[in-house]
């Protein structure tokens, strides 16, 4: 029998996590483990369920580490025997068959395969809340990604449409790819590097008809220059691992308003002006 673990990373985000529970409890099969890694927060204990294996990961003065805690939270899985490991964003509700179609998908491949459901972001919650109840009525899968048909698979011609808000592996396929290179820290870049290692491994990027996961709405920025810092340390790791740039739409609006200037092989952040004649 296949043995499945869903993994979260959280740091706050209390309420984005009980929705999450909330979700896994519907599932029409639930995991046999789930492990949330709680980065420098240890006030998760209190919010998931006393059957959530909860660890801890310490959080770093570049920010936070985001590749390291999932790595920490899968291999606690496939320490606890887990033979598909899932991995959901804090912010992520699953729909009642994510669960079920990624341990069904995962168990009928018989080779490596990264496998990656439609994920629709949800308007501002009412004073209610969400209703987990009827969250399918809700599905609009995002436009960037390809949305499959229920029990249908498609496999990507693109691997840096990866994201690592819902996807799934066999504990296989977790050991061939290494997992998340813990390089990177904070925001950006880390989900691109785990797509290109798939790409060169030769292990596709296969979208789940069925797997819906629904993120929970909060406060962004377009571009999301609160993580300028980050992204641009994050890029340059990139470039030098792939000798290429990735996040072109936000180092293009970066460069756009004059925050950065990319010269050949080297990113630089443009220091602000200061007031005054």
């Amino acid at each position: 029998m296949t043995r499945t673990a869903v993994v979260a990373v959280a740091h706050g985000r209390h309420e984005h996590l009980r929705r999450q529970s909330a979700g896994l409890e519907r599932s029409e099969v639930r995991p046999d483990l789930r492990v949330v890694v709680a980065i420098d927060d240890p006030g998760i204990a209190g919010v998931v369920d006393s059957a959530v294996e909860v660890i801890h990961c310490a959080t770093t003065d570049s920010g936070l580490p985001l590749a390291r805690a999932r790595n920490l939270g899968a291999e606690h899985a496939l320490q606890r025997g887990a033979d598909v490991v899932m991995f959901l964003d804090v912010d992520c509700i699953p729909g009642d068959a994510l669960v079920g179609r990624y341990a069904e998908v995962c168990a009928a491949s018989d080779s490596a395969a990264v496998f990656s459901g439609p994920v629709t972001y949800l308007p501002p919650p009412s004073d209610g809340g969400y209703p987990i109840d009827a969250l399918a009525t809700m599905t609009r899968p995002h436009p960037a990604r390809p949305a499959p048909a229920p029990g249908e698979l498609v496999v990507a011609d693109d691997h840096d449409l990866f994201w690592s808000l819902s996807f799934a592996v066999s504990a296989a396929t977790w050991r061939l790819l290494g997992g998340f290179c813990e390089t990177y820290v904070g925001y950006g870049a880390e989900d691109t590097d785990f797509g290109a290692v798939a790409r060169m491994r030769g292990v596709p990027l296969i979208w789940v008809g069925g797997a819906h996961a629904y993120h929970q709405h909060h406060p962004v920025s377009s571009p999301p220059v609160e993580h300028l810092h980050q992204i641009v340390a994050n890029a340059r790791i990139f470039h030098r691992r792939w000798n290429r740039w990735p996040m072109p739409g936000w180092l293009d609006a970066f460069e756009r308003e004059g925050l950065i200037s990319r010269r050949g092989d080297e990113i630089v952040e443009t220091p602000p002006r200061s007031g005054g004649l």
